[in-house]
């Protein structure tokens, strides 16, 4: 495939790629334009358009919702939905409220649909996060990187999509340590190199990342052999496994070192909607709510060089399965053609059934809701707080999570929690997470373990304290 890149005129940080892109519906070669960053073109995304055959999956849902009532389609392999044995549903919500799918929307909500999401829901979004977060690339133009958004599979799928879609063998790539686990499973098959950034109870540590990317001059990022990171990952919020959360000064010390070695920032924030601390912001020009929430990446990405993923895993359901990708339009259109060519899109029942109680929520009622999950998870956290004090204050040490649903401890004298963790605490039957797990070398000892304090009851959690407490003195 012949790749050719041309500056963009209407912004110097953008460029364009023209590639034929074959139209499945057409089977016609036509020319596509594809935007990337102004030489991420050569460090992100070109290795990948060497093996990647392009092909501008225009599904046959999508074409037949952008069609008048009298169009005929022969084009699409849909199932007829007279076929399908269910007729309608309906979901009670605790509210009171009813979801409720008539005949009509449940063959739509049983039916293939669009890659990037129900288009309803996917409005719905994306307001709420111009509402929350007020992206600058908000009121880009698509060709500058304006801020666009698709429905995945809960946000692991996300973050799997945008890591195949940026990540080559040979890579490096910058990540907090200790980090989720999920996400270093996700990398470790791309033959990437993962490269540590120490960070503490606020995050990442933008000293610490400084002094890793002193290795390469950033004058020099964009020559076809620099070996320097094109990715930084982190979890700014109420982080897995650590409950740390980064400060807005931090981030934006951090975004401006992205800026420097023109990285960009995969944000990845499923722990947004549970931090603990509230400070007032303004909703609406007129309506001010007591937001708990810090500023983002996202809020500062003046460049679009910020790829965010959120997930209603935490705060709606986890088996729902719904997250979202939010970042530059181009990039976020790679993620959907990897959708297409993989899982196609998320359920269409749960994303209609998802819309209608956000509909009918309004961004006021969702925000009630969350409020209430904040409230539940507040005093969980508190008391596994008082739990620690009460039997581990002698031999493990922890600091405070203000967002998430972890807390990270220390144990004093161990210098490996693996071994007391996976088998002498089994037979104490109580079960936490060894911290090693979360580590690039889950073989290096690690005195650290995960205790989660989102599924127990309080008493339960004080019961675990206890049984580990003694394991722990046994140990020493």
């Amino acid at each position: 495939t012949q790749v050719t890149c041309r500056n963009s005129l209407k912004n110097p940080l953008w460029s364009l790629i023209e590639i034929p892109i074959i139209s499945s519906v057409t089977c016609q070669t036509v020319t596509g334009l594809i935007f990337f960053q102004n030489d991420f073109c050569a460090r992100i995304l070109l290795l990948e358009l060497k093996w990647c055959v392009l092909c501008l999956l225009l599904n046959e849902a999508e074409l037949q919702q952008r069609s008048p009532p009298s169009m005929i389609s022969l084009a699409g392999g849909s199932p007829n939905p007279n076929t399908f044995p269910f007729l309608s549903a309906s979901i009670q919500v605790k509210n009171g409220r009813t979801v409720t799918f008539d005949e009509a929307t449940m063959k739509r909500a049983l039916q293939y649909s669009a890659s990037n999401g129900i288009p309803e829901l996917v409005t719905w979004m994306k307001n709420l996060q111009k509402n929350l977060h007020n992206p600058p690339t908000a009121s880009y133009s698509p060709e500058k990187g304006q801020m666009d958004m698709c429905v995945t599979t809960g946000s692991q799928e996300g973050l799997c999509k945008v890591f195949e879609m940026l990540v080559n063998p040979g890579d490096n790539v910058l990540l907090d340590a200790p980090t989720y686990s999920g996400t270093l499973t996700a990398l470790r098959p791309l033959g990437c190199n993962l490269i540590n950034v120490p960070s503490d109870q606020h995050g990442m540590i933008p000293a610490a990342l400084k002094k890793v990317l002193s290795r390469w001059d950033p004058s020099e990022v964009h020559k076809p052999d620099s070996t320097a990171p094109k990715i930084l990952y982190t979890i700014p919020n109420g982080g897995n496994p650590t409950g740390a959360s980064m400060t807005a000064e931090r981030k934006k010390e951090v975004y401006e070192l992205a800026r420097l070695y023109d990285m960009l920032i995969i944000e990845d924030d499923p722990y947004y909607f549970l931090q603990f601390e509230k400070v007032q912001r303004w909703l609406t020009s007129s309506v001010s709510v007591p937001f708990p929430w810090a500023p983002t990446f996202l809020s500062m990405d003046v460049d679009g060089r910020i790829i965010r993923t959120d997930s209603f895993s935490k705060i709606l359901s986890s088996g729902l399965r719904i997250g979202f990708v939010t970042g530059p339009k181009p990039l976020v259109d790679r993620v959907v053609l990897h959708i297409q060519a993989s899982t196609m899109h998320t359920s269409s029942f749960t994303q209609l059934m998802v819309s209608q109680l956000l509909h009918s929520w309004g961004q006021e009622g969702f925000l009630q809701h969350i409020d209430r999950v904040i409230e539940f998870y507040r005093k969980q956290r508190d008391a596994m707080l008082s739990s620690a004090d009460k039997w581990l204050k002698d031999v493990a040490e922890w600091h405070s999570p203000s967002a998430g649903m972890f807390l990270w401890m220390k144990l004093r004298g161990v210098a490996d929690t693996q071994q007391l963790i996976v088998e002498k605490a089994l037979e104490k039957e109580v079960l936490l997470v060894p911290g090693g797990v979360f580590m690039i070398n889950s073989s290096d000892p690690c005195p650290y373990v995960r205790a989660a304090f989102s599924l127990s009851t309080p008493e339960q959690i004080d019961e675990a304290f206890k049984r580990l407490s003694l394991l722990i003195k046994d140990a020493l």
